[in-house]
């Protein structure tokens, strides 16, 4: 299929934003620019999707202090060559932020960190056939100082540089020129400051006028830059629209995307990991439910899915990741991949995965990569922030795979789609993966799945053994849930609480959600402080505290709107009424609601 016919096939969402937006065939477009038909803003610009290894998580300069080496950066990009000898694919290795020397504008490594500057990494790839990249600030001054050259575009304020006022954009796409020349080939942006001018602009002109002449200057350089180098891969990061604090955010995005980005871009991408504001006992979910909002949210926006890398396979050691190690990888891996973007960015520590887990994880790939290819990958369902079950389904001739979840506290029904006119009705499908605990159960179209549970389903060709990825063993899923009444009073500042009796047969389930005054959800943002001493639930049962296993008690820097917990059986005296607390630390005025669950396991 030929990526114009792709970008037919995918004129759903993303077809209809760009309509409303005027960007079809002749759209006014900045002087100097081509005008781009619906289809080709829609289309994928790469000729294939692409698998990247990306090496931040294994180091963390900005949440954490583990810093990013010479010996860092080779030995996972051995750890890349060894996946690659059980069967994966990595086509790029990028270095990420912070390589650069702050004095020498790009232009020279970090000492002592790299003592042979980019000649190693620059070798070893091309000695084994990787594609190397960097990551850039975009036009604002992170442990880096601005260049002579630079200076004239500087705001007052010293922090970033105007892209339409001195020598700072030409000398940029220098820089850019100059790794190119040196094997380099993809590049991300990340930052970017399109308010940023000198203080005359800033004087003369408008905020909105600024950050059109910001915007059509990069656009205008990195078009000419693309048709020089036309083999290079271009991604934006923070600061080209959109919104990605938190799920709970209105919609339409307060910072929409323009998406004449996607002229020069090859992809968008729409938030590092982060919990969402939809609580789960298993923290990693909500991490996942997240990453799937902001897909749903950037499609919305006039995004193919194709063209959205939503950063969210990113197991590590570090703070940025909530060290999470490598708990929950191949859910994590499996909907990243189903999502349907075509730059697939794989990120932490390597060395975590064994030979098996290798295997695995090949064998995740290559079924995703091809299905990516083929070119038709739906979502469907509900908006997975509003707590409404939500799935991603790929079809090619053969057959089709769904990936769903339900991020609800309750067992939920979704109907399995069909995905394409053409597309047979489903019948005979087959469980590929799912979480352990709650067995999903199948009909020919529907799935219904457990509270917080993802699954992966096959028709066709995909429902046979070959395809099976087995049960996720690190997280179970409640058998059986149901609500418990509870009346909770304030009883102090920030602080609720209730009393009921112990249930029997089961554990208690303590979730607690925080809002602000006007009704939406309120994040608290807690710096190095553990998340358990924010939000703290108790539980008393005749003077005796309860134990209560937590998940998300860990450092969050992304911030966190939830606590969620549970109570063992075996803690809890069926004779006995329970006492419940629920405290929240934040300073600004809150409101806290809790809801309780009976679960069986």
């Amino acid at each position: 299929m030929t990526n114009k016919a792709r970008a037919r096939s995918f004129l759903g969402p993303a077809g209809v934003a760009l309509a409303a937006l005027g960007l079809g065939a002749g759209a006014a477009l900045a002087p100097g620019q081509q005008a781009y038909s619906r289809s080709a803003l829609a289309a994928p610009t790469l000729p294939n999707p692409i698998s990247v290894y990306d090496n931040w998580s294994t180091y963390d300069e900005l949440s954490d202090h583990v810093p990013l080496t010479q010996a860092l950066t080779l030995q996972e990009l051995d750890q890349v060559l060894r996946l690659r000898r059980a069967g994966a694919r990595f086509d790029y290795y990028v270095i990420d932020a912070f390589w650069f020397a702050p004095d020498g504008g790009y232009r020279t490594w970090r000492a002592p960190n790299f003592p042979n500057g980019a000649d190693p990494f620059l070798e070893k790839c091309k000695a084994n056939h990787i594609v190397p990249g960097l990551w850039f600030s975009t036009n604002t001054l992170v442990h880096l100082n601005a260049e002579p050259a630079w200076k004239d575009s500087l705001n007052k304020q010293g922090t970033a540089m105007s892209m339409f006022e001195g020598g700072f954009l030409p000398d940029f796409i220098d820089v850019m020129q100059y790794w190119y020349s040196r094997g380099v080939r993809m590049f991300l942006f990340d930052f970017a400051d399109l308010t940023a001018a000198t203080p005359h602009a800033e004087a003369t002109l408008s905020k909105e006028e600024i950050v059109r002449r910001n915007s059509d200057a990069l656009r205008t350089a990195l078009d000419a830059f693309r048709r020089r180098n036309p083999d290079v891969v271009l991604e934006a990061f923070n600061g080209f629209g959109g919104t990605m604090d938190t799920t709970s955010y209105p919609f339409p995005f307060k910072d929409p995307v323009d998406l004449r980005w996607l002229q020069v871009f090859d992809a968008i991408y729409s938030g590092d990991p982060r919990p969402g504001d939809v609580p789960e006992m298993n923290f990693w979910r909500t991490l996942e439910i997240y990453s799937d909002h902001q897909a749903r949210r950037y499609e919305q926006s006039g995004l193919p899915l194709e063209r959205i890398d939503t950063t969210s396979f990113m197991p590590g050691k570090t703070g940025t990741i909530y060290r999470r190690g490598f708990a929950e990888w191949k859910g994590s891996l499996l909907l990243m991949l189903a999502r349907g973007g075509w730059i697939n960015t794989i990120y932490g520590n390597l060395e975590l995965m064994s030979d098996a887990d290798a295997r695995w994880f090949a064998r995740a790939q290559q079924l995703f990569l091809h299905l990516q290819s083929v070119g038709r990958i739906r979502s469907f369902g509900g908006i997975p922030g509003d707590v409404e079950t939500y799935g991603f389904g790929a079809l090619d001739s053969d057959g089709s795979v769904y990936v769903v979840v339900n991020p609800a506290q309750d067992v939920a029904t979704i109907h399995l789609p069909l995905l394409s006119p053409e597309q047979r009705p489903l019948a005979q499908p087959r469980l590929l993966f799912r979480d352990a605990g709650f067995v999903p159960r199948l009909t020919s179209d529907t799935i219904q799945l457990g509270p917080g549970e993802m699954a992966m389903v096959g028709y066709g060709k995909y429902a046979s053994d070959s395809y099976d990825f087995g049960v996720q063993q690190d997280v179970v899923i409640p058998r059986s849930i149901h609500p418990i009444p509870a009346e909770f009073k304030t009883i102090g500042k920030g602080v609720i609480q209730a009393t009921i009796p112990a249930p029997s047969g089961g554990d208690l389930r303590l979730i607690l959600q925080q809002y602000a005054p006007d009704g939406t959800l309120r994040r608290t943002w807690a710096g190095d402080a553990n998340m358990g001493q924010v939000f703290v639930i108790k539980a008393d049962q005749q003077g005796r505290q309860l134990p209560i296993h937590e998940d998300y008690n860990r450092v969050v820097w992304a911030g966190l709107s939830w606590a969620a917990g549970e109570i063992r059986q075996q803690d809890l005296r069926a004779d006995a009424p329970v006492t419940i607390t629920f405290q929240s630390t934040e300073k600004d005025p809150v409101n806290l609601k809790a809801h309780l669950y009976w679960v069986r396991y």
